[in-house]
């Protein structure tokens, strides 16, 4: 049993480093972020990252990371024009990557509250 958990804890933590980079790399580099399915890839990435690797105890410290960096990041972040595109860029990747993963605690959260 132990085994199968530390598989999908290493599917979740390469799922995170993945998508980390892949944000990253798509916010620096204009030809991957015209990459059609990019979005995609990182929900998808976001999701996996959410099922396998969030453990209960750190629910409220991601869903509050990410409730900061979407309302504090964009209107920060504009304020430094030499590199603000690229910033929010890697900034928006980010959340969009986060956020999937957020949605999965959520709902998780939800539905374990629901159960009393």
């Amino acid at each position: 049993m132990a085994k199968k958990k530390d598989n999908t804890m290493m599917i979740g933590k390469y799922a995170y480093i993945i998508g980390l980079l892949l944000a990253v790399v798509a916010g620096l580099v204009p030809a991957v972020a015209g990459y059609t399915y990019l979005a995609l890839i990182l929900v998808v990435l976001g999701l996996i990252v959410g099922f396998m690797n969030i453990l209960e105890k750190n629910v409220v410290t991601l869903l509050l990371g990410l409730l900061a960096l979407t309302i504090v990041g964009n209107a920060t972040l504009s304020v430094i024009p030499a590199v603000n595109t690229y910033l929010i860029a890697i900034l928006q990747n980010i959340i969009l990557f986060a956020g999937a993963a957020a949605f999965v605690v959520a709902i998780k959260a939800v539905l374990t509250t629901t159960k009393a």
